[in-house]
């Protein structure tokens, strides 16, 4: 029998990767990167010029199959595999990441009716202007003791599906009246691939409410919420809620000319990014965090029980891998962060310097930062330059540094917004921790574990915990084709389990990286800083963060 291989296409913020994967070892064959045209659409509608108001982030649809046009087929031509050997594609996706669509399953923003609204177009994960609806839902959620509240550590957040429906419906009641449903982007895709568009577990618990044994939240709770969205979930929302690795459908003719696939090659229901990266490392079993680091972090951790955490993104049954309890919880920015740094405050001497050494800004910062010995720039940073997702889920947190003096040096400052991340990911492990959710070991995949050893050196130092990097560069992706595989099955040459697939195709580095004792020491005491500081703006002892925020808006 010939040798079989899956597709998995990871959907990130800026562009689509599709990645062709050797079934027998995990290996990665070919891939592509298709940067989306439109990009993230923040400023203004693309063709109308309608400006869009603070905290709005959305996308084109078309660019999302644009990646499938071009990526599948740039791999396909450079592995030079017989599409027939080809025997499973699964796509992952920023989430929640939604948009309207008509009976047909068209979005309503390509449509000349709709267009010139900004609330017909794909509402981007990072889209936070539903942030009073969130407000709204948390509140009444808290009065009536909801008893789905707990599961999301308390509060649900503006990027979620519920507060962007709300906020469509507060503000273009015609777009919502027109929508015959709302979609995540993830099962958009697999639609337009299938014919039929069915609703994923992974972002049906995690950002639409959804629970396996409850459904969505009550009739009687969206009523109280306001009248019009009594029936939300059995209109807007309905559609059956099938389990990760479930096959979605098979791959239309259509379809399979333009992305140059088999027609009738399985395709598996849609994915979150993030979730996808668990069994790319390998991780199908409890006690293992894996941190999908790149522009924001991820953090996932498996349960065997249902267990309430504070700032849980969600724990959800088979949100990450059939049979066991999904945890997740985040940060809304990291790279991101450093990369504000570097793009907006680093002084033209930097540059040079770096230029003169031949190195990215990014590297020659990262190697003056490593010179410094725990504590001696004295800086501490809070990580809140997006807001705070895990623990506090409150997107109107800003960012901080404390200890800047005339003596203090941009890799000094570099350096302290590396570790403020790194407190973020202990606060969450500890959060876990706590509410008896076990961490044992961290695994790293994505963007950022591969570039920095500092930044994995500095969170294994302040987590005190040992952790293991993916020895693929494309994790999520990798975990895309897994699923593809498994929607695939053992007869086609896939597999009849995401752990089997795990087993046979997942791979860690071998160099980990191992806390160093002395630096643990002075981290503890940086930590502790680090926690009156988070308490104390972050819980409403000192609102001035959200008070500066309210004066930018008025003088906006």
């Amino acid at each position: 029998m010939s040798k079989k291989f899956a597709i998995g296409v990871d959907y990130g913020t800026q562009s689509g990767r599709a990645v062709l994967i050797d079934l027998s070892n995990g290996a990665e064959v070919a891939e592509h990167v298709t940067p989306y045209t439109h990009h993230v659409i923040d400023e203004k509608l693309p063709v109308s010029g309608i400006k869009l108001e603070h905290d709005w982030a959305l996308q084109h649809p078309l660019d999302y199959i644009e990646v499938l046009e071009q990526s599948v087929p740039a791999v396909m031509k450079e592995s030079g595999i017989d599409p027939a050997d080809v025997i499973g594609l699964g796509i992952d996706f920023t989430a929640c990441t939604m948009l309207p669509i008509d009976e047909k399953g068209e979005p309503l923003c390509v449509q000349d009716a709709y267009k010139d609204n900004p609330h017909s177009w794909v509402k981007l994960w990072k889209h936070h202007a539903a942030q009073d609806e969130a407000n709204l839902i948390n509140e009444m959620a808290a009065q009536r003791g909801e008893k789905w509240v707990p599961r999301y550590g308390g509060k649900i957040s503006s990027e979620w599906m519920m507060a962007k429906a709300w906020q469509i419906l507060n503000e273009a009641p015609e777009i919502y009246e027109t929508a015959d449903k709302f979609v995540e982007a993830t099962d958009w895709v697999i639609g337009q691939l299938t014919g039929n568009i069915v609703r994923n577990s992974c972002t049906a618990g995690y950002k639409g409410m959804w629970h396996k044994q409850e459904g969505y939240p009550s009739k009687d709770f969206f009523k109280a919420l306001d009248p019009r969205l009594e029936n939300l979930t059995e209109t807007k929302l309905r559609g059956e809620v099938v389990p990760l690795g479930s096959k979605a459908g098979d791959l239309l003719p259509e379809l399979a000319a333009r992305i140059g696939l088999a027609p009738g090659t399985a395709i598996a229901v849609g994915n979150v990014d993030a979730h996808a990266a668990v069994p790319g490392v390998g991780v199908v079993t409890p006690g293992k965090l894996v941190m999908a680091m790149g522009t924001s972090i991820c953090h996932m951790l498996l349960g065997t029980e249902e267990k309430e955490v504070e700032g849980m993104c969600g724990v959800v049954e088979d949100g990450i891998i059939p049979g066991y309890f999904g945890y997740e919880a985040g940060q809304s920015a990291v790279g991101d962060i450093f990369e504000w740094f570097v793009e907006e405050s680093v002084p033209a001497y930097v540059l040079e310097e770096a230029e003169k050494a031949g190195e990215n800004v990014h590297v020659f910062l990262t190697r003056k930062a490593n010179e410094l010995k725990v504590g001696e720039s004295g800086l501490l940073a809070l990580d809140w330059w997006n807001g705070n997702r895990s623990v506090l889920v409150d997107t109107d947190l800003t960012g901080t540094i404390v200890g800047l003096t005339l003596l203090t040096k941009p890799w000094e400052i570099y350096r302290s917004l590396l570790e403020a991340t790194a407190f973020g990911t202990r606060k969450i492990v500890d959060a876990f921790h706590s509410n008896g959710v076990e961490v044992n070991e961290l695994y790293a995949c994505g963007g950022l574990p591969q570039k920095n050893a500092l930044l994995m050196q500095i969170y294994a130092d302040v987590t005190n915990r040992e952790i293991k990097v993916a020895a693929s560069k494309q994790t999520p992706a990798l975990g895309a084709a897994m699923f593809g595989a498994v929607a695939a099955g053992a007869e086609k040459g896939g597999f009849d389990s995401i752990v089997e697939a795990a087993q046979s195709m997942a791979r860690v580095r071998e160099e980990t990286f191992k806390p160093i004792p002395e630096n643990v020491a002075v981290y503890e005491k940086l930590y502790a800083e680090y926690n009156l500081l988070h308490d104390y703006y972050g819980r409403g002892s000192n609102d001035v963060m959200k008070r500066l925020k309210a004066i930018k808006e008025e003088q906006a």
